[in-house]
């Protein structure tokens, strides 16, 4: 496939630092833009034109620096507070640091009506916000000293797609990052992972994770993921690159599925394994099938499973996850996604029947509580896809980490970004560093404040702590500077991929044709 044509219109046309449009990595449909983002995106940019302006460069270069990003922010999180200082609603408030109260009434974060059930109304301000002074947003310094920082970043949802020479991606052409202006290949591939994953961000360990791909040849199959490895040790990455092998029970004979597994166990040096339970004929981690893996997992001498749960298919629901861990309390359950879906607008808890109705991650919480699984037990929630859309809905952010961190402990929930389908991660780490669950959602639903030490824990000491990584070490060979000196090199692009619920299904229909019938 010849690199994509680009005329010198659309390499000058500013660029925000986050992608505030409707995309998707073809996995689940994408929402389409609201008002709140419309706004915050007109906002930013005739901001971004005001302060280039006053510091003599163009526009463009504005928005690739701190301060730029900084401005995104800040007019997301101004946009994100009127729209919740307009919009009344019921929420009783709950005692601060309780688990979410089984009688708490389900708002929603993102619509003005009320319940015509309701006996009170009170005025909810806003629930999450992004903390960026004014300062920040012409200086770059103060802009740094808020989006930057030195904690440990573990990645534990990175991928990849590497072909043969001449050929073109049997999947992920719908991906968000393929459209970076080169040919796909070039776009998803291992040097693309290198510079944006572990050169340009400040993720100091990556974990590849798999994919849902029954295909020969696979584009992240172990031996991908070896040569990525030994390309990241060429640039002073040692022992910074982690593997997840894929497991797929119910294709084909689940004998031959569980012996696949004992073969790439005794080939590789794998970290956990991945799943994914929609695929193919849907199973369950509670079921015969799920119980056999279970198994297998733990006599090859491993005890992590990570899960895809969410994020569209009815058969990649959370349910299955309290009784499994229940079951297997050797194992730890680390659940990609969190059980997030676009669809659900999420509000408080609204307690434990109507949590395992209601949709979205209320389904995860639900089905721990009902299993008995407490906070810091052997579940862990992970941020892949999920934080890349909330960053977008600052509210329904606050509710989700808000609810998390209550049902699994701040010591329970995973750094994951899905990169590189959505490109560099950098983006990402620094819009979580500036977020903040207001005191008013603290007060009101008992959640606890993301304090520094709560963003370091998540961005990277919990899953150091799960995989027995040494969270010490520096990010590769290369310094916080020499990272950022290389973000700004990289060329700057829009981000593509479906922007329609028609435009995912087709996608995704065209390069998983394993999964007809399971969705």
């Amino acid at each position: 496939m010849a690199p994509s044509s680009r005329s010198r219109g659309d390499e000058e046309r500013p660029r925000l630092p986050l992608a505030l449009h409707p995309l998707s990595n073809g996995e689940y449909s994408p929402l389409p833009r609201s008002e709140l983002v419309t706004e915050a995106v007109r906002r930013a940019l005739d901001s971004a034109e005001v302060n280039a302006r006053r510091l003599g460069i163009s526009r463009r270069a504005f928005l690739r620096s701190a301060a730029g990003m900084a401005t995104t922010l800040g007019a997301l999180a101004a946009c994100s507070n009127e729209q919740s200082a307009a919009r009344p609603t019921t929420a009783p408030p709950t005692t601060r640091g309780q688990r979410p109260s089984p009688t708490s009434t389900s708002t929603s974060s993102s619509t003005s009506s009320t319940s015509s059930t309701a006996t009170s109304t009170t005025a909810l301000g806003p629930g999450g916000t992004f903390t960026v002074p004014t300062e920040a947003t012409i200086d770059d310094t103060v802009a740094t000293s808020i989006l930057a920082g030195e904690e440990f970043v573990m990645d534990v949802q990175t991928h990849l797609i590497d072909v043969a020479p001449g050929e073109s991606l049997p999947f992920g052409l719908g991906f968000p990052q393929a459209s970076c202006g080169l040919d796909p290949v070039e776009c998803m591939g291992i040097d693309a992972w290198l510079d944006l994953v572990l050169g340009g961000s400040d993720t100091a360990v990556a974990v590849l994770s798999a994919i849902p791909v029954v295909a020969n040849p696979n584009p992240l199959s172990l031996a991908v993921m070896e040569r990525a490895k030994r390309a990241a040790e060429a640039i002073g990455c040692s022992d910074r690159v982690l593997l997840h092998a894929h497991a797929t029970p119910t294709i084909g004979p689940l004998g031959a599925a569980l012996d696949a597994m004992a073969a790439a166990a005794a080939d590789h040096d794998i970290a956990a394994w991945k799943v994914y339970t929609h695929e193919g004929p849907a199973w369950r981690l509670d079921d015969e099938i799920g119980t056999a893996f279970c198994d297998q997992v733990r006599s090859l001498g491993q005890d992590i499973i990570c899960v895809h749960k969410g994020l569209g298919p009815a058969a990649a629901s959370p349910v299955d996850i309290g009784p499994a861990a229940a079951r297997h309390p050797d194992l730890a359950f680390c659940v990609y996604h969190s059980g997030f879906e676009l669809g659900v607008t999420e509000g408080p808890y609204p307690g434990d029947e109507a949590g395992a109705a209601t949709g979205g991650v209320d389904r995860l919480i639900a089905s721990v509580r009902a299993a008995g699984i407490a906070p810091a037990a052997n579940v862990y929630a992970e941020l892949g896809s999920t934080w890349w859309n909330l960053i977008q809905r600052p509210d329904e952010a606050a509710h989700v980490l808000g609810k998390l961190l209550v049902t699994f402990g701040p010591g329970n929930i995973l750094w994951g970004t899905d990169s590189l389908w959505y490109g560099s991660p950098q983006a990402q780490i620094e819009a979580f560093r500036a977020f903040e669950i207001t005191p008013e959602y603290q007060e009101r639903f008992g959640y606890p404040a993301l304090t520094q030490e709560v963003k370091a824990q998540i961005l990277g000491l919990n899953a150091a702590r799960l995989y027995g990584v040494d969270a010490t070490r520096a990010a590769c060979a290369t310094s916080s500077a020499d990272r950022a000196a290389l973000r700004a090199a990289l060329p700057a692009h829009d981000i593509g991929g479906p922007t329609t619920a028609a435009g995912a299904r087709a996608v995704f229909a065209a390069e998983h044709p394993w999964f007809r019938g399971a969705r």
